[in-house]
């Protein structure tokens, strides 16, 4: 399980890696908005550590936070049915 928050289930290597490529993003968008992390947090209205927390791609992030994260610098997630695994 990924360090950080506890969280309930166990989630699989698929999904912690969505998680930390979402965080990689928003990373990416702020640093290309010339913004630090601490006006991150400021304009979405929670703590820096949770700014460095969603960067890192821990999962026990609420997800109303990674997503407010990202569209503050304009970006979107899509969702579709999980990949099937091949046997």
């Amino acid at each position: 399980m990924a360090q950080g928050k506890r969280i309930s289930v166990d989630i699989g290597n698929e999904a912690l890696g969505a998680i930390k490529a979402l965080g990689e993003a928003a990373r990416a968008a702020r640093l290309a908005a010339g913004e630090g992390q601490a006006a991150a947090a400021a304009r979405l209205g929670v703590h820096v550590q949770t700014i460095g927390r969603i960067e890192a791609g821990e999962a026990g992030v609420a997800i109303g936070h990674v997503l407010g994260l990202l569209a503050l610098y304009g970006l979107a997630v899509r969702s579709g049915p999980a990949a099937t695994p091949t046997s």
